[in-house]
């Protein structure tokens, strides 16, 4: 999610019929709240446009916190009927004078990347990492896209692809999944 225009994923589509119900669940920190906010706000924009009813937010300290608390809420709901259908991290990690910034982005990065690996269902990383303010609001609507809206639609892609391959007989090691 580097820049507006690279990619076709602003092309909205529709959230995948899983049955009458989509459900996304969107962890988001209470640091740097105004540029998360607006992030989340985007975020349920494009959910509520593309159909997804069902979205819930949990509220976490910190970007660290974000992989605790998607795995222990997958724990908790995987064999429920309202399981969700996707997870979305939201947060702003704006770097400061000290290492710190450094170890919050690789911990969350790294965090994410292993909920792909091993949850069923898949977790986009929404999570700005950058050198000031200035740069966090040129991708809220600025020359950089609206991210919080592209992680939704990141989401609702990945929704979809996971619905094809599940509905999808296997037919070869040939086949064009897009």
């Amino acid at each position: 999610m580097s820049s507006q225009g690279n990619s076709r994923i602003l092309q909205k589509g529709a959230a995948p019929d899983n049955g009458g119900r989509s459900s996304v669940v969107v962890v988001r920190t209470d640091w740097n709240p105004a540029i998360v906010d607006a992030l989340e706000t985007g975020c349920h924009r494009i959910l509520r446009e593309t159909g997804v009813i069902d979205v819930r937010t949990l509220r976490v300290p910190g970007a660290v916190e974000i992989p605790f608390a998607i795995r222990r809420y997958w724990e908790t709901m995987k064999y429920r009927d309202d399981r969700p259908d996707a997870f979305i991290a939201l947060a702003c990690v704006v770097k400061g004078d000290t290492p710190h910034f450094d170890h919050v982005c690789q911990i969350v990065s790294q965090g994410v990347l292993q909920l792909n690996l091993t949850l069923p269902v898949p977790t986009v990383f929404g999570v700005l990492m950058v050198l000031d303010e200035e740069q966090a609001w040129e991708r809220l609507g600025g020359r950089h896209g609206h991210k919080g809206e592209e992680a939704a639609l990141t989401a609702i892609s990945m929704m979809r692809l996971v619905a094809e391959i599940t509905k999808r007989p296997q037919t070869g090691p040939s086949e064009n999944l897009s």
